[in-house]
């Protein structure tokens, strides 16, 4: 008989299952249910950064567009003579084509100041304070109307601006103003869930331009409670940081905003740089954690429930041994024959089950190698398959268009000669070259890629072929107004290439070194060494350079290098990784060297030599470089 406070061995078994589980379970909600919460932050926090980067990129493309379109209109020939019916149907028909949401084009005449032409009636749009004598293109935000003061402001249209610039007459005087009244974005709705934010512009003075409530557009961020997080907004944005951060317009009202800073956009004086926010609420941020909360609990209650089954029905079985040597003990001083020890505690499929748990492993680790390595490929692919769009649609639609604009500006018979007509042709001309070219450099790196480009190896001199190259690109070298400095020697060089692609990796480099040197040299030296039997090319200039940290991304398909420094030139990133694969491909290696920004680049080009006797005899070729015969 059993005393009093003391348990069996299976009541002890499941207290203590439960007891053990149950509080672990409830840790682990509560820890899955923080780490949603986080989760769901963390990437309400990168949309909005996302979301904010975006806005202010369209808002700044919106407001050059919008500049270049005023620029293109005032220098017709419509607006500078037509007449007033003309240019009204001209401005209207301007006002569909624009990119952005158009409120009013005007032509006013700037000392009567009368409406020539108007898209949107009789209703004067320049604003007061505007300076009349302005020779360049004027940009200023126009706050929304007042409630009740000049008219009902508007809910959705909240973020407008005035655009004007001098137009002149016939006699080529300054004798009207085209102006244009547009808002740049729309406070639309979001759904419950989208993180792309609200638009909130903030200007450095801390002046609202745009916000959510109309009621706060103009109001300045030094008045609102939460004016520390603000500024300190501000301020990273000034600094050029792109993040996240948490703020309050109202009291009691927790956001999430992404941030970014633009240009200065306006032209007012002083000019000020916009900031830019996408903003929504933390709520909204977290939108779905109830419906995560639900499954958790649902997942707690069933797991609990689950774990009551499994201790009623695993206790049994393991409190079956213990009770079974209790009963072997107790009869040990019986009259009955001795039975034998019970050998079940010695189970042989948990040893199996083991085993079987091990291989799993084993295979799930193989499994998630192979995960890893397909996440990484299809990673690298999506990357490389972003940055080919935004670098070929960027090439490709520059180059396009200029050749339609001077298409049209001469099939429209607006050139004012035939000389200006050859003019846009030749434009026209040598910008579908460019484009060829890019297409050939695409098309190669696609069969570079599919493994379908050859090279054709035959015996040549690699100093005649590389002095064809330089005669070649002379033309551009002194063009820039640069030295070249040659040292190549004056004996044959026999190497076994492909003649036609080594040109083009020769054409490339150099063509790069003539392209981001605007001043100083470009040194082209070779030298040989006979021990080895190879040859190498140099190729120094001492034009902008290359951040270490950034060269070794140099040769990868469509990569360009992201400094601020290279921004102004062109290219798809394509030539450096088509002249690796050529060069590797005809048995060489190319490498590249800077010591860092502004401080030159090396590309080096090593080849292997052969015998002498394989190289056939041409008759020599004199080749001018710089007005110095080699």
């Amino acid at each position: 008989m059993a005393k009093s406070r003391q348990s069996s061995f299976r009541q002890i078994l499941v207290t203590r299952i439960l007891l053990v589980f149950i509080p672990v379970l409830l840790v682990g909600e509560m820890v899955a249910l923080n780490k949603a919460r986080s989760s769901l932050l963390n990437t309400a926090q990168q949309n909005l950064t996302e979301s904010a980067v975006n806005k202010g990129e369209k808002i700044t493309d919106d407001i050059a567009a919008l500049r270049s379109n005023l620029i293109t209109a005032s220098q017709t020939k419509v607006i500078q003579s037509g007449s007033p019916f003309q240019i009204e149907q001209f401005l209207k028909e301007l006002k569909k084509q624009l990119p952005t949401q158009t409120d009013c084009l005007q032509l006013t005449h700037i000392k009567k100041g009368e409406i020539i032409a108007s898209s949107c009636g009789v209703q004067e749009i320049m604003p007061s304070g505007l300076s009349l004598t302005s020779n360049d293109v004027d940009i200023q935000f126009i706050l929304p109307s007042q409630s009740g003061k000049t008219g009902k402001r508007d809910k959705q249209n909240q973020l407008q601006l005035f655009l004007s610039i001098p137009v002149s007459n016939q006699r080529g005087n300054l004798a009207y103003r085209l102006s244009m009244k547009t808002t740049l974005y729309q406070q639309n709705p979001n759904h419950p869930g989208s993180l792309t934010g609200f638009l909130v512009v903030i200007a450095e003075d801390g002046r609202v331009l745009a916000h959510p409530l109309p009621e706060r557009i103009g109001t300045n961020i030094k008045d609102y409670t939460d004016v520390d997080r603000i500024q300190a907004i501000v301020k990273n944005a000034l600094s050029g940081s792109n993040n996240s951060s948490n703020l309050s317009f109202i009291e009691g009202q927790e956001l999430v905003a992404g941030f970014t800073a633009t240009t200065k956009p306006i032209t007012t004086k002083p000019s000020q740089r916009w900031i830019v926010l996408a903003v929504t609420s933390v709520e909204n941020a977290l939108f779905g954690l109830e419906e995560i909360k639900l499954i958790l609990i649902v997942l707690t209650v069933g797991l609990i429930g689950a774990s009551l089954l499994a201790s009623f029905y695993l206790v049994p079985y393991l409190a079956g041994p213990v009770e079974e040597l209790r009963d072997y003990a107790i009869n040990l001083h019986s009259h009955h024959a001795a039975q034998p020890i019970p050998r079940n505690f010695k189970i042989r499929e948990f040893n199996q089950l083991a085993q079987a748990l091990d291989q799993m492993v084993e295979r799930l680790k193989d499994w998630a190698e192979e995960l890893e390595i397909a996440w990484k490929e299809a990673k690298s692919a999506n990357q490389v398959k972003s940055q080919f769009l935004a670098t070929t649609s960027h090439e490709l639609r520059n180059p396009l268009n200029i050749i339609i604009n001077c298409v049209r500006l001469v099939r429209d018979d607006l050139c004012d000669s035939r000389e200006e007509e050859l003019e846009f042709l030749k434009k026209a001309d040598d910008t579908a070259i460019h484009l060829l070219g890019i297409i050939n450099d695409l098309l190669d790196i696609s069969k570079i890629e599919a493994g379908k480009l050859s090279v054709i190896t035959v015996p040549l001199d690699l100093r005649q072929l590389l002095l064809e190259v330089i005669n070649l690109q002379s033309v551009n070298i002194q063009y820039k107004g640069l030295q070249l400095i040659c040292d190549i020697g004056d004996k044959p060089i026999p190497i076994k290439s492909d003649s036609i692609k080594l040109k083009q990796v020769l054409i490339n480099i150099i063509g790069n070194a003539t392209k981001f040197t605007d001043e100083g040299s470009i040194h082209i030296t070779m030298s040989i060494n006979r021990h080895q039997q190879y040859v190498l090319v140099s190729i120094k200039d001492t034009g902008i350079g290359i951040d270490p940290g950034e060269q070794g991304k140099l040769f990868r398909p469509f990569v360009m290098v992201d400094g601020t420094t290279t921004r102004k030139f062109e290219g798809t990133g394509l030539g450096l990784a088509i002249s690796r694969n050529l060069i590797e491909l005809m048995g060489g290696k190319i490498t590249l060297e800077s010591l860092g920004l502004n401080q030159g680049t090396t590309v080096i080009i090593k080849l292997p030599l052969i015998d002498m006797a394989l190289l056939p005899n041409p008759e020599k070729k004199d080749v001018v470089i710089n007005g110095v015969r080699s």
